[in-house]
């Protein structure tokens, strides 16, 4: 282990880049803050739905992208294709789906619907990266009865690696947004990862927040958007409303033409329009008169949003109003692609590709950008202690 570590030392002081293999990798939420940090190289990533494929390939052109099903990808590939060898690869990010997983302990390889981890796990053991990221959804915890995630945790372990677990907020790190991960990662080296320590708070909350100066208040849906146009009268506008207002907003549009791409108002009927009128801020069907309250949904579906408060986590459908709460705080319409996309704290130059739907699945299931990015520094730091 102390070669290793003084391996790495080594490494990182000649200012060579950390090479970076993203698997599942989706649209490249998980891997934003290692492809914009000049101490890493995304070298290649993994995806097999073809839509987020090509607009992982718009965004960063210089990586290695395979649209294939993850069984079909391996380590040959990366020999072949880009002279990789034994020891190259430092570090793999990824999250394979787990919802389908109903079986733990050795059956979870035997099952069919455990496949997605067992090729994770095969990659990674053949790699043997210094570090590893795996990210999941909260419910990760609950799954078989809670005896999941300590079967994965074992797992891991079992090829020598120190791993743990974490769930981090979104919101605690800049994100507009009320959205939690599991982040397990495991470590080669000999000392502790430490996790990255929350740069905002929330003050609705009140707490050690409010006398801490180092820690900001949470980014809020008009901290976001305010500068994008409201398109009150469902006329789509395509220039920005307002010079950027802050921090959140200057990041947001850096590198952005004067034309907003991807800000248009889905073709709602004019009842479900009305529908939306009447909701007051933060409400739900609950709030809509009688005869205007939807029959069917869940108890979030048909809701407005905060303006003054990050988002709820948003989905995969979150341009469609019966969809999980996802209402515009102040216009009668469901958010836009691209105010996913800014919630998701993806860039306004940042490239999406298919259709509405398409796109919106591309941002939905992305972790936060600014997620990834604290979590870059926090490994940063475990290298170079």
């Amino acid at each position: 282990m102390f070669n290793l570590k003084k391996r790495v030392n080594l490494f990182m002081s000649h200012n060579k880049k950390f090479k970076v293999i993203d698997l599942f990798s989706g649209v490249g939420g998980l891997s934003y803050g290692f492809a914009h940090n000049d101490k890493f190289n995304v070298v290649a990533a993994n995806e097999i739905l073809s839509p987020m494929a090509t607009a992982y390939e718009l965004n960063h052109p210089q990586v290695k992208v395979y649209c294939r099903d993850i069984k079909d990808f391996s380590v040959r590939d990366l020999e072949n294709d880009l002279g990789v060898n034994d020891g190259d690869i430092d570090i793999v990010v990824g999250g394979p789906p787990c919802q389908a997983y109903s079986t733990v302990g050795k059956r979870l390889f035997d099952d069919p619907r455990g496949a997605l981890f067992q090729e994770y796990f095969r990659i990674l053991s053949e790699l043997k990266p210094r570090f590893f990221l795996f990210e999941n959804v909260k419910g990760l915890l609950s799954m078989s009865n809670g005896e999941l995630l300590p079967t994965i945790i074992e797992l891991f372990s079992s090829i020598g690696y120190d791993v743990q677990y974490k769930v981090l907020s979104a919101a605690d790190y800049g994100a507009p947004q009320m959205r939690e991960r599991v982040i397990v990662t495991g470590t080669l080296l000999n000392k502790k990862y430490e996790y990255p320590k929350r740069t905002h708070f929330n003050p609705l909350e009140g707490g050690a927040g409010l006398f801490d100066s180092n820690l900001q208040p949470y980014v809020t849906m008009s901290d976001a958007l305010s500068d994008l146009p409201l398109m009150l009268d469902r006329i789509t506008k395509t220039e920005y409303q307002s010079k950027p207002k802050n921090t959140y907003q200057l990041k947001m549009r850096s590198g952005a033409h004067d034309i907003i791409e991807e800000h248009t108002i889905p073709n709602n009927s004019d009842y479900l329009i009305k529908i939306m009128e009447l909701l007051p801020e933060g409400g739900t069907p609950k709030d809509l008169p009688a005869e205007f309250r939807p029959e069917s949904g869940f108890g979030n579906s048909y809701s407005r949003l905060w303006w003054n408060r990050p988002s709820t986590t948003i989905t995969r459908n979150f341009g469609t109003p019966s969809s999980a709460r996802c209402i515009h705080p102040l216009a009668p319409r469901p958010l836009t692609t691209r105010e996913g996309a800014r919630l998701q704290g993806f860039p306004d130059s940042y490239k999406f590709f298919g259709s509405r739907t398409e796109k919106n699945l591309q941002i939905g299931n992305a972790v936060p950008t600014l997620l990834s990015e604290a979590i870059v520094q926090s490994i940063i730091q475990h290298f170079e202690l």
